[in-house]
């Protein structure tokens, strides 16, 4: 009897003991989740994510609403969108080598690039919401100084601080998304991946939300608090995004390590012309020394006046930068990216406007554009899994065939019942008479919003953003068009279109990393800076197509000449992965 009782107490020991030792382990265990959870927010990829959420959102928000406030000063015109439009895509067309070689020139001591570019960046949309608040309060009386040339100069100045901001944000995408991510990851290819989708999930959400809750304001209230909801907010971005870059600086040691271009064991842009001049490399590299040059050239360069020889310089730089970029071993796939910026096939002004001309209501056309931005964040899902399982060239290759493949539902919406496709308005016989009978389509209104949807485009490379939300303000009092005999058309556009995300963002995501993994560092900022004016100049042609087809018979023909270009892009995209499989290229 009393073996049993010990037996029974010894019992009840061991299964206290195991019951203390998993209360022990889930405590552990807790204290550990929770452990593990405090070091990642503390760490640098949070830090970078939560910077780059309050920039992007800003960002949205800011080309938003400039282009609704230049709309209001100029009496509902678009004549100051357009030109605002035009001189962000020139300025970075132009100076995108220049930002790009800044970057590069800079070492990443104390976050000079980093800190220099948000601090110009959001005191240029402080200043610049300072002079419309201005303008919208006093609007009547600056109209009457200067016999209104006061106005002018207020509009001038509203737009260079709003192109200088513009600027100073693709100097910090560059620093930021292409340069400090690489080295952040530790050159791991999972991590690179990893945290480029996020980004762009990131950067997806912003584009959707940040415009409406600017534009909720604007409406609620006016547009005065709207700049002044946009100041305040860029100066509390200004303050968290300083501490936070400053912490990642800190925190991470190898974003103190940047080879200079001498340093660097691939060719550089100084390099290459000390070579070419026959001369040791030139410390700073934008600027030509007197005397770098020989012969006739050196006496002429020296004759020149301060100010044309750092013309010269600069002219210089950029040459050298548009030549850095051609001799990447991944050109191919960068002017294949550029190449998918040429196309009306997206949620731009045109496409909604285009849709708004064929009975499509605006709810309807906000409810498309969340679908569409869910098929995005999907499209950085499958990046991740594919290449995960099949390395990074060939997740290239699949990206490229879902694009092309849900594409070829607009080729066919160009063919199917309801397509307003009329190829003899294309014609220089086009006039008044064939307008004023409608045309061999019958009498349908001839409508131009898409043109004038277009001039109201922020020019900018990411077009996935603000577009729709700037047309529906647009087009908020304009009558629809007539509705269409069949809806078959439109739904196969808008389907190819929405679907054709998935494959875009991915193959976006890869061009991405392909820059991010294949550019020489010291050449990292001005090839990237090449690559956005490329993406500039190609979304600029897109304009040009629709000012030379402008009306919604003609839409057909912008659908197939986009899917023209996107094609050679991929296209180039293919030639690229075929030469480095022959090379045996790593495809992790």
């Amino acid at each position: 009897m009393s073996s049993r009782s010990e037996l029974a107490r010894c019992g009840r020991v061991t299964v206290e003991f195991e019951i203390e030792e998993a209360r022990e382990a889930r405590d552990r265990k807790a204290r550990s989740i929770s452990g593990s959870a405090l070091i990642y927010l503390r760490g640098p990829k949070f830090l970078i994510y939560v910077s780059g959420a309050l920039s992007m959102w800003g960002d949205r928000m800011w080309h938003f609403a400039i282009s609704v406030f230049l709309i209001e000063l100029y009496g509902h015109n678009l004549l100051l969108t357009a030109v605002f439009g035009l001189v962000v895509a020139g300025s970075v067309l132009l100076l995108g080598a220049l930002i790009g070689d800044w970057v590069d020139r800079n070492p990443r001591n104390k976050a000079v690039v980093a800190h220099a570019s948000l601090f110009i960046q959001n005191i240029s949309v402080t200043m610049c919401s300072i002079v419309l608040m201005l303008v919208f309060s006093n609007k009547q009386w600056i109209e009457r100084v200067w016999d209104g040339w006061l106005t002018v100069v207020c509009y001038t100045v509203v737009i260079i601080l709003a192109d200088v901001a513009n600027l100073a944000s693709t100097a910090l995408t560059i620093a930021i998304q292409r340069d400090w991510i690489v080295v952040i990851t530790g050159y791991n290819r999972g991590h690179l991946a990893g945290m480029n989708a996020t980004m762009r999930r990131i950067d997806q959400v912003t584009n959707i939300l940040a415009p409406l809750a600017v534009g909720q304001v604007m409406t609620l209230a006016s547009n005065v608090v709207g700049c002044g909801f946009i100041l305040g907010w860029n100066l509390v971005s200004l303050i968290v995004e300083f501490i936070f870059l400053s912490r990642v600086y800190r925190i991470v040691p190898a974003l103190s390590l940047k080879p200079t271009a001498e340093e660097s064991q691939d060719p550089s842009l100084e390099e290459k012309t000390a070579k070419k001049q026959g001369a040791p490399p030139v410390p700073g590299g934008s600027e030509l020394p007197e005397g770098s040059c020989e012969g006739s050239r050196e006496r002429g360069a020296a004759a020149l006046p301060l100010c044309l020889q750092r013309l010269r310089g600069l002219i210089g730089t950029c040459r050298d930068g548009w030549r850095a970029y051609y001799r990447q071993p991944v050109f191919l796939t960068g002017m294949g990216l550029a190449f998918l910026y040429t196309t009306v096939l997206g949620f731009d002004c045109i496409t909604t406007g285009y849709a708004y001309t064929q009975g499509i209501s605006g709810s309807l056309l906000s409810l498309l554009m969340g679908v569409s931005a869910i098929a995005g964040l999907m499209g950085t899902v499958i990046f991740t899994k594919l290449r995960r399982l099949y390395g990074l060239v060939t997740t290239g290759v699949i990206s490229s065939c879902l694009h092309l493949g849900c594409l070829m539902l607009c080729v066919v919406s160009v063919f199917a019942p309801g397509s307003p496709l009329d190829l003899s308005l294309l014609g220089p016989s086009t006039g008044a008479n064939s307008s004023a009978t409608g045309g061999p389509s019958g009498p349908r209104p001839k409508h131009t919003y898409p043109l004038q949807g277009s001039s109201n485009q922020p020019l900018l490379p990411d077009r996935s953003s603000i577009h729709w939300t700037n047309n529906t303000v647009l087009l908020e009092n304009v009558p629809s068009g007539t509705a269409p005999e069949s809806y078959t058309s439109i739904i196969l556009l808008f389907l190819g279109v929405i679907t054709a995300r998935i494959g875009l963002w991915s193959f976006d995501l890869t061009v991405t990393q392909l820059l991010q993994e294949s550019i020489c560092e010291s050449e990292r900022g001005v090839v990237n800076g090449v690559q956005s004016s490329m993406n500039y100049l190609m979304d600029l042609l897109h304009f040009v197509m629709v000012i030379s087809a402008p009306q919604p018979q003609h839409f057909g023909v912008l659908v197939l000449v986009s899917v023209l270009f996107i094609t050679t892009g991929h296209t180039m995209y293919f030639v690229y992965a075929r030469k480095a499989r022959r090379r045996h290229a790593p495809d992790t």
